[in-house]
């Protein structure tokens, strides 16, 4: 499914989805297919499922968006963390 039908059998939904077919071009990440998992009255009830979705496999490519929306717009950022600092002092 593309977002325009995604939209069309959703409407003011939130819809957590699936990326089937995806690609990224200048840190954004156009959906081309998508699959609908479920869809919801809040973002907390898509909030909920997608948690234990992504901890039973965090290969899938999942997102959460409101079909009020005209497009999905996801941004890639890389990975910001913390890193330790291995050096040993020796005073």
């Amino acid at each position: 499914m593309n977002w325009a039908e995604v939209r069309q059998h959703f409407p003011n939904r939130c819809v957590l989805v699936e990326a089937l077919q995806a690609e990224t071009k200048s840190n954004q990440r156009k959906i081309e297919d998508m699959s609908v998992i479920d869809d919801f009255d809040n973002g907390n009830a898509a909030w909920k499922v997608y948690k234990k979705l992504h901890g039973d496999n965090q290969n899938r490519e999942l997102y959460i968006f409101h079909t009020n929306n005209e497009e999905t717009t996801v941004i890639e950022q890389s990975s910001i963390g913390v890193h330790q600092n291995n050096e040993v002092y020796n005073g």
